[in-house]
């Protein structure tokens, strides 16, 4: 079953063409990046204008590249929640314009879910060479290849999961009883990791987006040259809170108001050398990521977890990466090329939402806010 996919949420215009839930044939993604560079964030009305004029050049672009024919998709798929709704109307309208013309069903997904299905998407390469082994390890467990070996089925994550989901828009938690039975245990109070980033890196005049440009200076420093907090919360808690130690950063920087405070933010940062951006841009990672590897094992803990699940633009950060990688739970980051807002995650879902559940009506709405934002 091929879906055609559409990703319009905040700020990237996606299109998509997913095979039986797994295999990309096509991902398109128009970045708006440099369209809110200026502005050290999405602004919303340029944002929709602009998935106005990329959505059918993207969505041409991913049939093309796919070597697919809109008469050829058997169901056309869009995240309508959560996400700004001037962006989400864009999608929404496109999908339901396309599944009624052509007949398709069409299938409403959760972009927050869709961050965590994403650690199950594969280029249409791997998608091959996986099917090919299976088969061949089918025929070895009959006897045809002399014994049996194990499968890339094997390695797919076991439920119930602990879920991550972390972005410039989202830090939550959830607990994952399979694809479709999803509820949050936890959330940020506060900023989301992904903010914090970029406000930090506004903070030192790096640049935007925020969360790539710390991750590589970070590499050159020393994460445990400055001891910057970690709020942890209350004992058992798994919210997340990033505002104090983003207020940590700018008195590091700035000084604290009252007690020979350095210039104005608005002047800029004073001058620092090379090593003390770096250091600083280590330490403040170091914090984050402490953090989040700690939330991860408490709600590992309260559900009984069998393995963890990140998805989310920060799933991308190298120091998270690293964090994780001696987690005493099997650990599933996607393809680095899905982590970021993209319109594979939705069509990958919605293979499931298909399959289990059937499809949406064409009366499907635009919702800002998430399906999974209430955690009774």
């Amino acid at each position: 079953m091929r879906i055609l996919a559409i990703e319009s949420t905040c700020d990237e215009t996606g299109a998509a063409i997913v095979e039986d839930g797994r295999a990309v044939l096509s991902n398109v993604v128009a970045s708006q990046i440099d369209l809110h560079a200026k502005y050290r964030g999405v602004v919303p009305e340029i944002a929709s204008r602009a998935h106005i004029e990329n959505i059918l050049p993207v969505l041409r672009e991913a049939c093309e590249t796919a070597d697919c024919r809109l008469a050829e998709v058997d169901a056309i798929a869009v995240a309508h929640r959560p996400g700004l709704i001037g962006s989400l109307l864009v999608g929404v309208t496109a999908a339901k314009s396309l599944a009624w013309a052509l007949g398709k069903p069409l299938i409403g997904v959760d972009h927050v879910h869709a961050h965590l299905y994403s650690v199950m998407l594969e280029e249409r390469q791997k998608a091959e060479g996986r099917r090919q082994k299976a088969e061949s390890d089918s025929r070895g467990v009959r006897g045809e290849e002399g014994g049996s070996s194990t499968t890339a089925a094997s390695a797919l994550p076991e439920f119930p999961a602990v879920g991550l989901v972390c972005s410039g828009g989202h830090t939550a938690l959830y607990e994952l009883k399979s694809w479709l039975d999803v509820r949050m245990i936890g959330s940020t109070i506060d900023d989301a990791v992904g903010e914090a980033y970029d406000k930090v890196s506004a903070l030192l005049a790096l640049g935007y987006p925020g969360g790539p440009i710390i991750d590589r200076l970070a590499q050159a420093g020393d994460p445990k040259a400055i001891d910057f907090p970690r709020s942890l919360m209350a004992r058992e808690s798994l919210d997340f809170s990033f505002s104090g130690l983003k207020t940590a950063v700018l008195y590091r920087v700035y000084g604290v108001p009252g007690r020979g405070a350095k210039p104005s933010t608005l002047a800029g940062p004073p001058k620092m050398s090379t090593q003390e951006l770096a250091d600083i841009a280590a330490s403040f990672q170091a914090a984050c990521v402490e953090v989040i590897v700690r939330k991860i094992e408490r709600a590992a803990r309260y559900i009984g977890a069998k393995s963890v699940i990140i998805g989310g633009g920060v799933s991308a950060n190298r120091g998270l990466r690293v964090g994780m990688q001696n987690f005493r739970l099997p650990v599933f980051f996607p393809p680095l090329q899905f982590c970021t807002d993209n319109a594979a995650m939705t069509g990958g879902l919605a293979w499931e939402h298909l399959r289990v559940l059937g499809p949406t009506g064409l009366d499907l709405d635009a919702i800002p806010f998430s399906q999974f934002a209430d955690r009774t």
